[in-house]
């Protein structure tokens, strides 16, 4: 197994822990078949409470709203007030354009954690929401990835350029 890939499956495998333990006080092993292991890592571990935390309110919210730009917790995740601006404009325009009604994504799915490099991770997203167009009464999806990085002990989305 490479080295990129023990920190995605490490993830993995602490999230399969987290659901599988969330009725249960019995141990899960891990399945060494999909090339999963344990990892005590303290920076894999702050991340996914970091971008769980993070994901967990985007879902429900109205992305064309001050309310939710004003949100002092989502801007939190960020290192800059200007990093908070443009990841917030790129996923409102997102959301617009891929005619999601009210640019509210009802369901929010985290489709892969992956780390690049000590210190950087990507989180591939899909939302899917209500179809914005008249006489069109599916859902609609959006696919995207957001870049994280560590920056002194903290991780923190880094926007797309604008």
């Amino acid at each position: 197994m490479s080295r990129d890939a023990q920190p995605t499956l490490a993830l993995a495998f602490a999230l399969a822990i987290g659901t599988a333990c969330a009725g249960s006080d019995a141990a899960v092993a891990p399945d060494v078949d999909f090339g999963v292991r344990v990892t005590q890592s303290e920076a894999v571990v702050d991340f996914y409470a970091q971008a769980s935390a993070f994901y967990s309110r985007l879902a429900r919210r109205r992305f064309n709203s001050r309310a939710t730009y004003r949100d002092e917790r989502l801007r939190g995740f960020f290192t800059s007030e200007s990093a908070f601006a443009d990841y917030y404009a790129d996923l409102a325009e997102a959301l617009f354009a891929a005619d999601f009604e009210r640019s509210r994504p009802l369901s929010l799915d985290v489709v892969e954690f992956s780390f690049d490099a000590p210190g950087q991770a990507r989180v591939r997203v899909r939302m899917v929401g209500d179809d914005a167009r008249p006489l069109r009464f599916g859902r609609r999806v959006l696919d995207r990835e957001d870049r994280w990085e560590r920056q002194e002990g903290r991780w923190a989305l880094v926007p797309g350029k604008v």
